[in-house]
């Protein structure tokens, strides 16, 4: 477990109360970071304090900080002056007011620190802590960091512990005023309820754990790979997606794609046995999804929905094709794939395949009736 270090020390007030609390970043970058090297020789680059005028390197202590108030003019301000500055929070977050948290927009939002009680605050923490949850509000305070004032929001995060979001003031967030090309053009119901249904189809609950960094991942096996020795095959970007020219076929096949994959992620739970699906109707044995409004169907094999193949994608891993049935199992475009059934030890014969045993209404390989397939239970091997 790494150790957090305080950055700040001061206190929450509001009314009369003070409680002394620490600060702690709560986000860290982990970007990777790149030294700037001369290619011949392989030697990090110096950026030097030089100046043109005296033509020589500046030591840090010849340095100071100016503001620019007319082109080429300057005023300087020495670190003694900035902190003679009176600000009431230089060492307080003094809190102002108390709000819900879905009133503020995330574009106010700058970063995130932990608070933490300090010596003699633990009982006014928790109580400020346990009033905030029982009122549902984030409070709204003012705070001096590193010589720069901050609005911030203060909110019960995980565990019991205190958050606070600095915050924009307004002034800082630009205004949408200067978009020119925000428009508002006829859109058809159709379209409306395509894409409302496409969301719906991609809703799902905010884990955080499921998200990584895929591209400093790729980055960090390129630079491994290359500590080893190992030749890179450099591969060419993808191509750019081109315009959409029809936008309810685009839709269409969005909605599917998300089936395709939600239905998938259906499955793993069911292989580990969590959850076993329903049976198909005249199909012992062989689970399957259940039917979902709509869905096509093919005469004498139960639908399966959410897994029609979107243009271009792969048959699905163990679907086998269906005698008589153009497109089954392929991946084409509005035809609905079977699921195999599972061999079962009991019959080295195949029984997978949707024209063999215990599938009434298809014929079998040779156009002969065969007798139905003893039951397999879900899941047997």
């Amino acid at each position: 477990m790494i150790v957090l270090r305080s950055m700040w020390k001061g206190s929450v007030s509001f009314g009369l109360v003070t409680i002394p609390v620490k600060l702690y970043a709560a986000t860290e970058s982990k970007d990777l970071r790149f030294n700037l090297l001369h290619a011949e020789c392989q030697t990090p680059i110096q950026y030097r304090k030089f100046c043109p005028n005296c033509e020589r390197e500046i030591a840090a202590e010849e340095i100071v900080k100016g503001y620019e108030f007319e082109r080429g003019r300057y005023v300087t301000v020495a670190e003694e002056e900035f902190e003679s500055i009176p600000v009431a929070a230089k060492r307080t977050l003094e809190i102002v007011g108390f709000v819900r948290l879905d009133e503020i927009d995330p574009v106010y939002y700058d970063k995130t620190y932990y608070l933490e009680p300090g010596e003699g605050g633990a009982k006014a923490y928790a109580l400020l802590r346990h009033a905030m949850e029982q009122t549902g509000r984030v409070a709204i305070a003012r705070v001096v960091i590193r010589s720069k004032e901050s609005l911030a929001a203060l909110r019960v995060f995980q565990s019991g512990v205190l958050a606070m979001e600095t915050m924009h003031f307004p002034d800082e967030v630009r205004s949408v005023a200067g978009l020119t090309g925000i428009t508002a053009p006829e859109l058809r119901p159709q379209e409306v309820e395509m894409a409302t249904g496409l969301i719906e189809s991609l809703t799902m609950p905010f884990e955080p754990s499921r998200f990584d960094n895929e591209y400093r991942q790729a980055l960090l096996e390129l630079i491994q790979a290359k500590v080893q020795g190992q030749e890179i095959d450099t591969e060419a970007p993808p191509p750019e997606r081109g315009r959409v020219v029809d936008l309810m076929e685009a839709l269409r096949a969005s909605i599917r794609a998300a089936e395709g994959q939600r239905a998938d992620a259906q499955e793993e739970p069911a292989a580990a046995g969590e959850a076993p699906a329903a049976p198909v109707p005249g199909l012992p044995g062989v689970p399957t999804r259940p039917a979902a409004p709509g869905a096509p169907s093919v005469p004498g094999v139960a639908p399966v929905p959410g897994v029609t193949a979107a243009p271009g994608l792969p048959p699905a891993p163990g679907i086998r094709p269906v005698p008589g049935v153009p497109g089954a199992g392929t991946g084409v475009p509005g035809v609905p794939r079977a699921t195999a059934a599972p061999r079962s030890p009991a019959h080295p014969a195949d029984p997978g395949a949707l024209g063999g045993p215990g599938n009434p209404g298809i014929p079998g390989p040779q156009g002969a009736p065969i007798p139905p397939a003893e039951p397999t239970l879900p899941g047997s091997p």
